[in-house]
């Protein structure tokens, strides 16, 4: 079989690009901590009072100043809590759901963003390097309310 000599170019072309993707995503991944936010579990969302991880969201320390998780529920406009503090350099794994509808979850100036649906339970790990204010903010329209659907997590300075 005869290739002519133009696509046998491209063929490798083609082929030096996915090669070059899939070590820039295995740098990404491994080198920048990048990550795919990963559904961690169901739950009702119809009963997410009665749940005793989600009737009393926010967040948990998990090693003092080290690491910790945050349990926020969307809904209607808004994040419950909307306001969360973390000291600067700890690690803290997010875990979201929604009330009601699909949401969005992005963290403003960071890497973190993920959908936000009824009945699931998602997961994203970040390490804030830098004190300061990081909004939170939806991404996925939602209703009248949508612009005004935002929270703030606060970074504290680490504790000596």
């Amino acid at each position: 079989m005869h290739i002519h000599e133009l696509e046998k170019r491209w063929i490798q072309i083609s082929i030096a690009l996915l090669a070059a993707f899939a070590v820039l995503i295995g740098v990404a991944a491994f080198a920048f901590g990048v990550q795919v936010p990963t559904l961690e579990r169901r739950v009702d969302p119809t009963r997410l009072d009665e749940d005793p991880v989600w009737s009393n969201p926010g967040v948990r320390e998990i090693v003092p100043g080290e690491q910790y998780e945050v349990y926020l529920i969307s809904k209607a406009w808004q994040f419950v809590p909307r306001t969360i503090e973390v000291p600067a350099g700890a690690k803290v794994t997010f875990y979201i759901t929604s009330a009601d509808i699909q949401h969005g979850f992005k963290i403003v100036d960071t890497s973190v963003s993920m959908q936000v649906l009824p009945g699931y339970v998602g997961k994203v790990s970040y390490v804030f390097r830098e004190p300061g204010e990081y909004m939170m903010i939806c991404t996925e329209y939602c209703g009248l309310g949508h612009a005004a659907m935002y929270g703030v997590i606060k970074v504290l300075p680490p504790q000596k």
